[in-house]
């Protein structure tokens, strides 16, 4: 078996088992609530499984199990200092997961021990760097809800059935062709974003979109400073820019409480050490987090055509102020878009998903539109994506890719992508084929027959700023001529072969004494 078809199957039998647990919870609660236990509860199985790592790790030449150090003042004092440093959180021998999968076994669990040793997880932060990237983290489980069960024995039968099944998943410890944790994330993140609707669909970017974006941001770079995504969801876009790249500090920024919380476990889940992220909560437009940092890469997929205050205090902000106008109270899109061009650094690129309105629509829009290109040279690439890739929303979306080191005489290209793609059940989808393909245009920037094509700002400017992707790459398809002679023959054959049927029926109906 080839390692692409053994990640095919592993990927397979991990869905399926996840989507299993997801229906034993499925009567009690709606999918965003199960999906706040479910990762929740693998978020708290990572947790433990790193702590036993670092725990053999640091025990193996002392003879001594966990629990019997735990129990020596000496060696209690020196394991939380050592995790507190390594990984900035303790968890005590009698709350590790496995501990507690072992108490289900013996019926001597209960979900009021799973409560205790998460709020032990958080309390083990206080005081320390790690406290931020831990408070609350886990705010959205909530294990008293009566949506688990009516009392104690009722919360802990269910939530110990949940916690079985997610022990039979080989999370760490094994010969996988897949990252079964991250996978297990990106899948349960993925299936309730299309299952829960528009609302999930703002925390989540589809992977190939992600890929998309972080090829860009670091083409012909492999050491990035830090990447910054202003409205990062659940950190999808920020870690797959560290796929692509290494990453020496992820910032962003999330409105959402439940999917900041998201974002924070996210980080830790794919290995990224609490001193290498900063993540925080709060509206980035009215209540920005990053003030001055700049940015060697930028990416987002904001809000489409989201409400903010448009207040006039931002004519004097300095994100905003340079353009002599404020993005529309009803469409917040230039608004995120300026808040990225001035945090992007001198060398960076930046890359936004946005709703295709950004490229012609005027009034302010077109003047910001205008300054981006003819003032500062900033725009890049447009490129024009396929309808209904999006969880909860259908309509049609661009890229555009910003850079702050062009040279005056450089072109803006445009790609339209929009109708290469793969047709799903529920929402369209790009392939690696798709994705190689617009990667590869925008790096050699190549014109291509009805696909891309590299217009000069002069062009740009006789197109009075209007970046709609027909005015320059253009898709008519001219039909063949028709020959009129040969069609009034394929006619005249059709006659005659219609008049020969008619005659040879009539003959039967005689036959039969109908006629």
């Amino acid at each position: 078996m080839s390692v692409t078809e053994a990640q095919k199957q592993q990927q397979a039998e991990l869905h399926k088992k996840l989507w299993s647990i997801a229906n034993d919870l499925r009567g009690n609660m709606d999918a965003s609530e199960f999906r706040n236990y479910i990762l929740g509860l693998i978020f708290y199985r990572f947790l433990s499984e790193k702590t036993e790592e670092q725990i053999n790790e640091l025990l193996k030449d002392d003879d001594i199990s966990y629990e019997n150090a735990w129990e020596d003042a000496e060696y209690k004092e020196a394991i939380t200092d050592e995790l507190t440093k390594r990984i900035g959180f303790v968890i005590e021998p009698q709350y590790l997961f496995s501990k507690m999968i072992a108490d289900i076994i013996a019926n001597q669990f209960s979900i009021e021990d799973l409560s205790k040793a998460v709020s032990k997880v958080e309390e083990s932060t206080l005081g320390h760097d790690s406290q931020d990237d831990f408070i609350n983290l886990f705010s959205d489980m909530d294990l008293n809800s009566s949506r688990l069960g009516n009392n104690v024995s009722a919360r802990t039968k269910l939530i110990s059935k949940v916690m079985m099944n997610l022990s039979e998943l080989p999370f760490v410890h094994s010969e996988l062709e897949i990252d079964m944790l991250g996978d297990a994330y990106e899948y349960m993140i993925g299936q309730f974003a299309a299952t829960a609707g528009k609302k999930a669909g703002e925390f989540y970017t589809p992977q190939q979109i992600s890929k998309i974006l972080a090829k860009i941001v670091t083409m012909g770079k492999t050491d990035l400073k830090n990447v910054y995504d202003p409205t990062c969801g659940s950190g999808s876009l920020l870690l797959r820019v560290g796929k692509e790249a290494k990453v020496r500090h992820y910032y962003g920024q999330e409105y959402n409480s439940t999917t900041y919380n998201l974002a924070r476990m996210n980080m830790l889940l794919h290995d990224v050490n609490f001193n290498a992220f900063t993540i925080e909560n709060g509206d980035t437009l009215e209540e920005p987090a990053v003030i001055e940092e700049k940015f060697e890469a930028v990416v987002a997929n904001p809000p489409y055509s989201a409400k903010w205050s448009a207040d006039n205090k931002f004519l004097d902000d300095e994100r905003f102020s340079d353009y002599g106008k404020l993005a529309p109270k009803s469409k917040a899109d230039f608004a995120f878009v300026q808040h990225m061009i001035y945090h992007l650094d001198d060398n960076g690129t930046m890359a936004v998903v946005l709703p295709h309105g950004v490229l012609f629509r005027g009034a302010a829009e077109g003047v910001i539109r205008k300054y981006l290109i003819e003032e500062k040279n900033y725009l890049d690439a447009v490129i024009g994506l396929p309808a209904n890739i999006f969880y909860g929303t259908s309509i049609p979306t661009c890229i555009l890719v910003f850079k702050k080191c062009r040279q005056i005489d450089d072109n803006v290209l445009f790609i339209d992508a929009s109708e290469e793609f793969e047709k799903g059940k529920n929402q369209n989808n790009l392939t690696s084929v798709h994705v190689d393909k617009i990667v590869e245009t925008f790096q050699t920037r190549e014109t291509i027959d009805r696909y891309s094509y590299a217009a000069t700002l002069d062009e740009i400017k006789e197109n009075d700023y209007n970046l709609n992707i027909p005015r320059y790459v253009d898709t008519f398809v001219e039909e063949e001529p028709v020959d009129l002679e040969n069609v009034q023959q394929e006619l005249k054959d059709i006659d005659k072969e219609i008049a020969v049927l008619e005659e040879e029926i009539n003959g039967y109906l005689k036959e039969l004494g109908v006629l």
